[in-house]
């Protein structure tokens, strides 16, 4: 996997993905946050299902893969899902949690 490897950008909501050695920046924009709900369902269920411990794998790696800014060449929705599991829940609590909580309170 490679990535865009710059720092995320705090001003647009911006996150880091850190996966297989990579760092994939995370963007929730507007066409990126569309997306996400369309496959998903709304976001406000979406954020209380994380609340609540319900979010589910698939969940998690949808939202993930909509909001990639510049997903590297080749990269498969499989291979991010892979890479999630490979990395543990635990360590992508934090990015997870930024992402809702720009869904929740904006920029």
């Amino acid at each position: 996997m490679s990535g865009a490897n710059g720092a995320p950008n705090a001003a647009r909501g911006e996150a880091a993905l850190e996966l297989g050695g990579e760092r994939l920046v995370l963007r929730p924009s507007f066409a990126a946050l569309v997306a996400a709900e369309e496959e998903l369902g709304p976001l406000f269920s979406l954020v209380e299902r994380a609340a609540a411990g319900k979010l589910s794998l698939a969940e998690m790696a949808g939202l993930f893969w909509h909001c990639l800014a510049e997903p590297p060449a080749g990269l498969t929705r499989e291979a991010l899902g892979e890479a999630i599991v490979a990395a543990g829940l635990a360590k992508l609590t934090p990015v997870l949690r930024g992402i809702l909580g720009q869904i929740l309170g904006g920029r």
